[in-house]
């Protein structure tokens, strides 16, 4: 999967796709819905759909596709080229959304919540297919929520189709496990080869599973946190995790209305940067902020 789009820049949404199969556009055709990394405090979230003729449907459930949990990393990639080699009549759309779109959302002025940015982007997707000229007749979707309001609110916008949504729909419906593998092949190649746009002297490659309560994730969170500037854009720092290492690791700022009076047993001001008093944070790069703008400390005006 050709994810340099991705590669180039990181920091928002990604959209990829296959090309539409001539018989997609002539013949009805099922579409599934799934997603990758909704979980992970690392790393960017993946949907993805799936589309085949109704007529086809026997051939796609031919290939064994499932659940993409329950498959090894080298059995999805083997599903993944077969399904590529089956152009012909298999098509899929993939949405990235990066750590830092995701958590810009939810943190926002106007909260954004996981859920609704999970059901626009299925929704998102649905409606490229069909603008795409995808004969779009059915859509199976794992669900996100209540599966009885998701399915109400997509058949509100989507009333020429039949749409079923379901729990564990990944396991229950081929075309939704062969979403799933996309999104899964995805957002494993994502990680992989995610590209930092901070700089690092000692970045650690070893970062666990990328779920909140894996030790090995947790201990590289505390490693990587710039006391200042927080985490790098691979982090989702709107997760409770990441802002209870921030919280216990980062600066506090006390702004300038505080009215409140300095304590010396608290942690230290962001100004106690600037003074010539020992320094408490470990030694590294500076941050990218001032790299890129070409700025140095300075000891003296």
């Amino acid at each position: 999967m050709d994810l340099s789009e991705l590669e180039r820049d990181n920091t928002g949404r990604c959209r990829l796709s296959s090309p539409v199969p001539a018989v997609c556009l002539k013949e009805p055709c099922v579409l599934g819905v799934d997603e990758a990394g909704r979980g992970p405090v690392l790393g960017p979230m993946v949907y993805a759909i799936c589309y085949c003729p109704l007529s086809r449907l026997t051939d796609l459930e031919g290939m064994k596709v499932a659940d993409s949990k329950t498959l090894t990393e080298n059995e999805r990639e083997r599903l993944f080229a077969k399904m590529e080699e089956d152009g012909d009549f298999v098509g899929w759309a993939l949405d990235i959304l990066s750590p830092n779109l995701i958590s810009t959302s939810m943190l926002g002025r106007v909260k954004y919540n996981l859920n609704s940015l999970s059901h626009d982007t299925a929704a998102g997707l649905i409606q490229y297919a069909l603008d795409q000229g995808v004969n779009v007749s059915q859509v199976f979707v794992d669900t996100v929520g209540m599966p009885e309001t998701y399915q109400a609110r997509l058949q509100q916008r989507f009333p020429g189709m039949e749409v079923t949504v379901k729990a564990k729909a990944d396991s229950l419906f081929p075309v939704v496990s062969a979403a799933s593998i996309f999104a899964k092949v995805a957002r494993d190649q994502a990680v992989k080869n995610w590209q930092f746009v901070e700089s690092f002297q000692d970045l650690d490659s070893d970062y666990g599973s990328g779920y909140p309560n894996d030790p090995k994730t947790k201990a590289w969170l505390r490693k990587h946190v710039d006391p200042v500037f927080g985490f790098p854009q691979f982090v989702r720092f709107s997760w409770s995790t990441a802002q209870a290492i921030l919280e216990k690791e980062a600066e506090s700022v006390t702004w300038e209305d505080s009215a409140a009076e300095e304590d010396p047993e608290q942690p230290g001001k962001i100004t106690s940067y600037f003074s010539h008093g020992p320094q408490t944070c470990r030694p590294q790069l500076p941050h990218r902020y001032f790299q890129e703008r070409g700025l140095e400390a300075a000891s003296s005006l």
